[in-house]
Order: C-alpha cells, then sequence, then structure tokens
C-alpha cells in the first residue's frame, strides 16, 4: 500500500505541476513511468496490467479521434462553420451562433476537436467584422465544454465513465442533454451581460479577405454519411466502441487521403496518457486503496451525497485535470446506493468544472493559445470574470436537473 501510494502521489504531482522540476518528464511520461513502477516495485502483477487497462475507453477515444481527423481532412467541419459564422453580422447574434455551433458539434464529437477546428475560423470572421474577439473566444471555449457534456463522445472523460459504467448512449444522452443545453443558455447570458460593452466594440482594421475553406466534395459525403450512420447505430443502442471501431475502419478504406495525413492527427500522448493512468489507478485498487474508501465513505452515509462528491469533482479537475480525476473518483462509485446516478454527476460535474480557470481544459488552452498565434491575448482576468460563476451556475443547475430526472 505504501509502494502504491508514493507511486500514486508521485505520478499526480506531475500531473499537478504539469512537469517534474529538473527533469524533462512531463504528463504523459509521468503516468507512463508511474504505470511501468507499479509493476516493477510489485504492486500490480504482470499479467494484471492488461486487465486493469479499460481497453473499449481507449478503442472508443482513438476511433472518434480517427472519425474527427476524417471530417476535418475532407473540409466539412470548415465548411460548416464557415457557412454558419458568416451569415452573423450582429453581436449578439453571432455571440448566440457560436455558443450553439461550438456547443453542438462538441456534443458529438470531441470537444478538443471543435476548438481547434473552429478558433482560427472564428478569428477570422471577427477579423472581417472588426469585433472584440476576447468575448466570442471565451463563450467557444466555455459552450465547447459545455456541450461535451451531452453524449458519451463529447469529451475523453464521458468516454472512460461511458465504458466503465455501462451506461447505453442513449441513456447517457437522455440524462445529460438538457443540463448541457440549460448550460449554454446560461453562458450566453453571462456573456452577453458581462461584455455587454465589449461585444459593440470595434478594433483594428477590417480583414480584406474572407477566408475559404478548401472543401473535398466526395470526401465530406462519404465521411459525413458514415459519422451521421454513426450517430444513428449508438442512439439505436449497438455497441459504442464497436461501432465507433467501424466508422474509423471505414473511413479509412479512401483512395483519396493518405493513411499518415490522419494518423498525424491523432493524439498519441492523450492515449498514452490514459493508458498510463489506467494502470496507476488499477495499481492502488490491488493495493486495496479502493475498499478501504469504500468503508470510510459507507462509515459516513453523509459523504456519499451529490453536493459533497461533486465538489471533490469540482476540486480535483482543477487540480489534477477531469480525466485523472474522474479515474481518481472511480473507487468511491460502489459506495453509492444509485450508481448510474453517481457516474452520470460525474461526468457532469467533471466536465462543467474545466471552466473555472484557463487551465481547467485542454479545450480553453486549444482557444486560447491559437488566439495568441493570431495575435489575441485572452487574459486569466477575463476569462475568469466569466468562468467562476458559470462554473458554479451550470454544475448547480445540471444538478437540479439530474435530481429531478432521477426522484
Amino acid at each position: 500500500m505504501i509502494t502504491a501510494l508514493i507511486l500514486f502521489a508521485a505520478t499526480y504531482l506531475v500531473l499537478v505541476t504539469g512537469e517534474l522540476p529538473g527533469f524533462r518528464v512531463y504528463r504523459t511520461s509521468a503516468a507512463l513511468i508511474g504505470a511501468v513502477g507499479m509493476v516493477v516495485f510489485g504492486v500490480l502483477p504482470p499479467d494484471r496490467v492488461l486487465a486493469v487497462i479499460d481497453f473499449p475507453t481507449l478503442v472508443l477515444l482513438f476511433s472518434m479521434m480517427i472519425v474527427a481527423a476524417g471530417l476535418r481532412l475532407s473540409g466539412a467541419f470548415g465548411w460548416v462553420a464557415e457557412q454558419v459564422l458568416h451569415r452573423a453580422a450582429r453581436p449578439h447574434r453571432l455571440l448566440a451562433i457560436v455558443v450553439l455551433l461550438a456547443g453542438v458539434l462538441s456534443a458529438f464529437f470531441v470537444n478538443d476537436v471543435v476548438c481547434i477546428v473552429l478558433t482560427p475560423l472564428l478569428l477570422d470572421v471577427l477579423r472581417t467584422l472588426r469585433r472584440n474577439p476576447v468575448p466570442y473566444l471565451i463563450a467557444l471555449a466555455t459552450a465547447a465544454n459545455i456541450g461535451s457534456v451531452a453524449t458519451i463522445v463529447g469529451n475523453p472523460q464521458n468516454m472512460i465513465i461511458g465504458s466503465l459504467s455501462g451506461i447505453s448512449y442513449r441513456a447517457f444522452a437522455g440524462a445529460l442533454a438538457l443540463p448541457a443545453l440549460a448550460g449554454l443558455a446560461v453562458a450566453y447570458v453571462l456573456i452577453a451581460v458581462l461584455f455587454r460593452s465589449a461585444l459593440h466594440e470595434t478594433v483594428g482594421a477590417a480583414s480584406a479577405r474572407r477566408p475559404r475553406v478548401r472543401v473535398h466534395r466526395w470526401l465530406a459525403l462519404k465521411n459525413g454519411g458514415i459519422t451521421l450512420l454513426l450517430l444513428a447505430a449508438l442512439v439505436a443502442g449497438a455497441p459504442i466502441a464497436t461501432s465507433a471501431a467501424a466508422a474509423a475502419a471505414w473511413i479509412l478504406f479512401t483512395r483519396r487521403v493518405k493513411p499518415a495525413k490522419v494518423f498525424a492527427l491523432i493524439d498519441w500522448e492523450l492515449l498514452v496518457l490514459f493508458a498510463g493512468l489506467f494502470v496507476v489507478v488499477g495499481g492502488l485498487e490491488q493495493a486495496g486503496l479502493d475498499v478501504w474508501v469504500r468503508s470510510r465513505l459507507q462509515a459516513s452515509p453523509a459523504l456519499l451525497s451529490d453536493g459533497w462528491f461533486s465538489a471533490a469533482s469540482v476540486v480535483l479537475s482543477n487540480i489534477v485535470s477531469n480525466v485523472p480525476a474522474v479515474l481518481l473518483l472511480k473507487p468511491v462509485i460502489p459506495a453509492f446506493a444509485d450508481r448510474q446516478h453517481a457516474w452520470l454527476v460525474l461526468a457532469l460535474t467533471s466536465t462543467l468544472a474545466g471552466n473555472l480557470t484557463i487551465a481547467g481544459s485542454i479545450a480553453n488552452l486549444i482557444v486560447v493559445e491559437a488566439a495568441r498565434r493570431g495575435a489575441v491575448e485572452v487574459r486569466a482576468g477575463s476569462y475568469m470574470r466569466v468562468g467562476v460563476p458559470l462554473t458554479l451556475a451550470t454544475i448547480l443547475l445540471g444538478l437540479a436537473l439530474l435530481s429531478v430526472r432521477s426522484s
């Protein structure tokens, strides 16, 4: 137990700080080193390593990355965004479109990918309209996080929860789609109020160019059709990981795109991070920590409430990031009488917690860094002006809606 706790603490310390001082060890490499340590020091037997890695989660994440890469390479993502964004000249209409577009797309695709595609397009539109980009960029990041709550494929932590809990795609969406939609409405109203002056500001010189997204029509139709079939299959109750893998394989079956271009868009580090964390947490469970935690929780039933569990999820998600937080809280779930409700609360809170600060989610960092490369700075204070009240409001509203549904 002591060895497992030391390895776990060392791994999660790097997850918190971002790197190991004095060494070139970052989050992904720390997860891998921690996983190897669990085996080398005898915490986890070698023959148990594959058993503690949740391969359906890795298959689902990898497959959805391929699906999203196919849509990006075909130009389908960019074309949809361009058609929508260029039809909104009025500030509040543009804000509403940004929130809705980011939220809806993030519900069906990984929110990080949506931010990668939409941020440069949004910046181009804002230059053309001479709008202050800060409120719209904050809207993009926060709406992408909120929208991704709605489905199992919206973000990596939902994929983990969907796989570990066994909740169907339809049941998951049925429980969390309404909190996500309500959260998008809150985000729009809050940003519109807090940035009411900034939304009407004109900055810089109008861009003379109107960038066009290159679309490969046949490829866009093919990959778009495959994606729609995948979503229909998931709604119909087909196996989630298997369906996603079949869609990914079909997208790779092509004469037009080199596979290397698709694989270049895969976030391999995230996959290694997932695998490593599965082993690190599996080592803790092998050492008996999960049994110890459950016994303490069952001895203090007051802690098994949505309030305390949500608070732990929000705090951990902002300390170690949402994916590690989900894995860390996984051993707590069996202590709850209604495990499905507990999983849904974890999905809701760990995702919405990402809106608290810029560093709270990868989607936020993608938007902020892309904006910086475009000579636009989103300051931490400006972000938290929205992020703090938005996180609190959406979590409280989401928990209320979940409670009404489960009662």
